[in-house]
């Protein structure tokens, strides 16, 4: 077998050689799959992922409050004091955590929204495997080569990468700030994302404190390399354009550096704002595998309410600079971890592997409010009580395409191979 056909057809993922200091823009291939079906364009609207990694404590987030008691007895040393909670106007059972002092105030402005205790039918409590189920849309008994989110993008953009950059989609289908291109973003046949895998190395490029180095391929003899190394580097040039477009934004995100989840969804604003199409967008931070010392003794500090905090201040942020901006219309954000954790803590002041969580969602297009109800807390929990499932994950994620991403109905099924309810959320 040829070198070339060996590496397209039994190579998973292969990776760009950096082509820029400091940052890269990277692709991956993948494996022989079916096509999906052609469909329509959709408009400029924007959908933005943000990865909580680690398996979030929906309960420590979103507290039932109408349960207070039983939720005090089920976490002795790490519940939170009920008069530092936060109260969500007009869902008087549920509060969010004293750190999410931006998600609340999105949430009473009418721009957030909750999703209760999402999950799907026999749950896997691997980090690993439990990430791949949500990243591909599979069930937990099949495994999936490709992502829904670049199943969607094969629909819609066929033919890719031969026939991109055009000129109705001159831009990257998709962008991950980060090390790598997740399985979200992976196609039937190809990766349908780049990863700018360095911030500060993206504002270099803006710069132009860096230079595409034409020297740094693989081997011209490895041709589909050579391809995707071409359409990195048109698309690093797209990039520069659209970020230098802008030239200033919002000044309600921390100083670089202060919060890498604010910093990634700085440049998602900047690249949105300076005209680039791309559609999905997908930053990440963690971990919230919060098994010991979930708290200090002040349950309000710790390393929970710290990923919190920094969550709220980003999307808070973020918020702000889509308003100044003027592009707020355009962008719908949700929030995704693999799994919850269990309702009573440990005797490591932490939480274990769980079922269900909340999921967020905000933007200005969004219908704000709390959907589904707290999880029952039972009176004596054990270290067995999970939080039960209400909403099937892919449920948020058919909603997102037909509602928000305007695909048809039966697109939408085939691209999640199966028919789940919509939500309230759009």
């Amino acid at each position: 077998m040829k070198r070339r056909r060996f590496l397209r057809d039994t190579i998973t993922g292969v990776v760009l050689p950096s082509f820029l200091q400091g940052i890269s823009l990277k692709a991956l291939a993948g494996l022989p799959g079916v096509h999906a079906r052609h469909a329509a364009q959709t408009d400029d609207r924007v959908l933005v992922l943000i990865q909580l990694a680690g398996g979030n404590d929906g309960i420590n987030t979103v507290i039932p409050f109408d349960q207070y008691s039983a939720y005090t007895a089920a976490r002795p040393n790490i519940y939170l004091p009920q008069e530092k909670v936060l109260r969500l106007n007009g869902f008087d059972a549920s509060a969010f955590n004293p750190a999410m002092t931006n998600m609340h105030q999105l949430f009473n402005e009418g721009k957030l929204g909750v999703v209760q205790a999402v999950s799907y039918p026999k749950p896997n409590f691997s980090h690993f495997r439990a990430t791949d189920i949500w990243m591909t849309g599979s069930d937990s008994d099949k495994v999936l080569s490709s992502g829904w989110a670049g199943r969607f993008l094969n629909d819609v953009y066929p033919q890719f990468p031969d026939n991109y950059p055009n000129d109705a989609m001159p831009d990257p289908l998709a962008i991950q700030v980060g090390s790598v291109v997740s399985t979200t973003l992976q196609g039937p046949l190809f990766t349908m994302g780049m990863a700018i895998t360095n911030p500060a190395g993206f504002y270099k490029l803006v710069e132009g404190k860096v230079n595409v180095n034409a020297n740094s391929r693989w081997g011209e003899q490895l041709d589909y390399i050579e391809l995707m190394s071409q359409k990195t580097d048109q698309y690093a040039t797209v990039i520069k354009t659209a970020a230098k477009k802008v030239p200033a934004q919002s000044p309600a995100y921390p100083a670089t550096g202060k919060n890498p989840l604010a910093d990634q969804l700085k440049i998602v604003a900047r690249l949105i704002a300076g005209g680039l199409k791309t559609k999905v967008y997908m930053v990440s931070t963690g971990s919230f595998d919060t098994h010991a010392k979930q708290t200090e003794a002040d349950t309000t500090t710790g390393t929970h309410a710290k990923l919190l905090a920094r969550v709220s201040e980003a999307i808070g942020a973020f918020v702000n600079d889509l308003q100044f901006l003027q592009i707020g219309d355009r962008v719908m954000g949700m929030t995704f971890s693999e799994f919850g954790r269990r309702i009573k803590s440990n005797a490591s002041g932490g939480t274990d592997h769980g079922v269900a969580a909340p999921v967020f969602y905000f933007g200005n297009n969004v219908k704000a409010g709390v959907i589904g109800s707290n999880p029952i807390i039972p009176e004596n929990a054990t270290v067995n009580d999970n939080v039960p499932m209400q909403h099937d994950f892919r449920s948020l994620y058919a909603t997102v395409l037909q509602h928000w991403l305007k695909m048809p109905a039966e697109e939408v099924q085939q691209i999640l191979m199966g028919n789940y309810p919509m939500l309230p959320i759009v």
